[in-house]
């Protein structure tokens, strides 16, 4: 995941993470204003505006993250 957010080209990222709900948001405009949310099929929720990838909201982060080799805490 994280090579495709550095690809994203984006200008500004902000990064939340809930660490009683053990949810990573990352969001590439504040406020995100999403027009439309898909949840995918690797389990995260991307929020568009248009045709535009506004934020991503990743579930289990602590489980998806360490997969890839990083720690949350």
């Amino acid at each position: 995941m994280i090579p495709m957010i550095l690809n994203l080209h984006r200008p500004s990222v902000w990064i939340d993470f809930d660490k009683a709900a053990d949810t990573l948001y990352i969001s590439f405009e504040k406020p995100q204003r999403a027009e439309d949310s898909i949840m995918e099929d690797d389990g995260n929720i991307y929020h568009y505006r248009a045709d535009d990838i506004v934020g991503i909201t990743v579930l289990n982060a602590s489980k998806s993250i360490r997969n890839q080799g990083a720690v949350l805490e």
